[in-house]
């Protein structure tokens, strides 16, 4: 097994990831979409969380009458942020993409949220459609970026993950919103404010090319009540599903590092969602057992999960290009879809940038990339 050309939820040909943020004037946002190829794809849907914002889970029911999806959005602002899949689906709709009836067509777009109000300084200052119409046009690339200016700062590669970006968007000198990579990991779309024990929190995904050619991928949201650390020290817990050499550049904690890291500030609202795909044939039901055993990684990767402040929602996707698989076929592709969602939420962390109520795992554990010790 290997990850894909870039260890991205993008390594399922067809899928397409757009991120959007919005940073100051009290904002601390953003939304994530993952757009569907024009015919949309099989999906289904795991909620484990107890506290959970969503949109049109119901439908991905296998009992229930509508078999594709043709965009799932992920976004901060809590309940409120659901109004972004608005901007989603009207984009859509002018495209003519979604389940046909009379009149037109209606673009199926379900949605799930994490909690991060307040965390830019304005309780209300939430993603609204505007931001989902950002997060689709920067997965869309036949249409033309929002015109602003574009200034990128730090967020240099590290090895072993995909790049992390930083950057803001002004217009007439005022922030507007930011845009980035498909293929990058950090603090950015849906993850912008997001928190996970005390440190920041952030995007994160991951992919698996298993010997057959059969490509398994993930995108996370990690905004947890839990800790992401490993129980007997300060290591990520996710980074021990990594695949050969792609967490070989970290080093242990210092252990004076993790004894001095005592997190005062874990908030009580949180929320870790996702995509986890494939590209074989899979039913809606087998959809749906696809994020179930993603959330087995969730639960790898952060300790506790599933709380009744967390949310916790995992979308499964099936893009249908290569056939339907065996029954040991199967196994194999949900065994993987667990590895790479805990991976997933391991590039969140060591991606995240810093900020005053949250340092990043990087700010306070320098010594996993070989620094002092």
């Amino acid at each position: 097994m290997r990850p894909g050309p870039t260890n991205s939820l993008v390594d399922v040909a067809g899928l397409r990831v757009g991120h959007a943020q919005r940073v100051g004037g009290g904002y601390r946002t953003g939304t994530t979409v993952v757009l569907a190829p024009p015919e949309g794809v099989v999906a289904g849907v795991d909620v484990r969380g107890a506290a959970p914002g969503t949109r049109e889970t119901e439908l991905l029911d296998p009992r229930n009458l509508v078999e594709r999806v043709h965009a799932v959005v992920l976004s901060g602002g809590s309940a409120y942020g659901l109004s972004a899949a608005c901007g989603v689906m009207e984009r859509l709709a002018d495209a003519g993409i979604g389940f046909p009836v009379a009149g037109g067509v209606v673009p199926i777009v379900p949605a799930a949220v994490i909690y991060d109000l307040g965390r830019g300084g304005d309780f209300r200052a939430t993603p609204d459609a505007t931001l989902g119409t950002a997060a689709y046009d920067a997965a869309h690339p036949t249409i033309p970026p929002l015109q602003g200016t574009v200034t990128l700062h730090g967020g240099a590669a590290r090895a072993g993950g995909p790049a992390p970006f930083r950057g803001t968007v002004t217009n007439g000198g005022a922030a507007r919103f930011a845009t980035a990579p498909a293929v990058a990991s950090g603090s950015i779309g849906a993850g912008t404010g997001a928190l996970a024990g005390g440190l920041a929190g952030g995007v994160g995904t991951a992919s698996a090319v298993l010997p057959g050619g059969v490509t398994v991928a993930a995108l996370a949201v990690v905004n947890a009540a839990g800790s992401v650390l490993d129980p007997a020290g300060a290591t990520l817990a996710g980074i021990r599903y990594g695949l050969p050499g792609e967490f070989d550049h970290l080093r242990l904690p210092a252990a004076a590092e993790a004894e001095a890291w005592r997190p005062d500030k874990v908030t009580s609202f949180n929320t870790t969602i996702g995509v986890v795909a494939t590209d074989l044939t899979l039913t809606k039901a087998q959809c749906g057992k696809l994020a179930g055993v993603a959330h087995d990684g969730l639960a790898r990767a952060i300790r506790p999960a599933h709380t009744m402040v967390d949310g916790d929602t995992v979308f499964g996707l099936a893009t249908c290009a290569r056939p339907a698989p065996g029954p040991d076929g199967l196994q194999d592709v949900l065994a993987a879809a667990a590895d790479v969602f805990s991976r997933a939420v391991a590039h969140a962390m060591l991606a995240a940038t810093g900020r005053e109520d949250a340092p990043a795992y990087l700010d306070v554990f320098p010594s996993v990339l070989g620094g002092d010790r």
